[in-house]
């Protein structure tokens, strides 16, 4: 069992570390230095890998913490953790499936900077919506941690 918590609070580690170092230091860093264009399409050839890391470290979470709580007798709390992590797996498969490839072809469309072509309003929705399903993800893998944190003490 000491294997499977490592893989858990591993794979918990890394879908938080990836979500927030990205979101926080890496794409304002960009942004910062190279402006919306040249952003774009850097945090552009980022996201694919981004989106397949953050799917398999949730995934991973997941399924170890169902091994876990499984073992457990599947208390209230690894039924919460599992819950939030689930749906926190859902926000990142939801904008790494859906989300993002629609806005890659918008802004393919709209052959360069997206603000200045008529699919502006558009790519702005996603890239809203973008947003708020890696806030939803950062916020359900750390609710999970906490919840199982409880868990994996008793």
């Amino acid at each position: 069992m000491v294997i499977v918590r490592f893989v858990y609070l591993l794979a918990l580690g890394l879908w938080i570390g990836e979500i927030a170092f990205f979101s926080f230091v890496v794409a304002p860093a960009i942004f910062r230095v190279l402006g919306a264009a040249g952003a774009g399409d850097v945090v552009g050839a980022i996201f694919p890998s981004y989106y397949t890391l953050g799917i398999a470290a949730a995934a991973l979470a997941v399924v170890s913490g169902a091994v876990l709580s499984y073992r457990a007798g599947s208390t209230g709390l690894w039924t919460a953790a599992l819950l939030v992590l689930a749906l926190g797996l859902g926000a990142t498969l939801w904008a790494g499936i859906g989300v993002y490839p629609a806005a890659r072809r918008l802004r393919a469309a709209a052959n360069g900077p997206v603000s200045a072509s008529p699919v502006a309003a558009e790519f702005d929705r996603l890239h809203h919506r973008a947003v708020a399903l890696n806030a939803a993800s950062l916020l359900a893998a750390l609710t999970g941690l906490g919840l199982s944190a409880g868990a994996l003490r008793t």
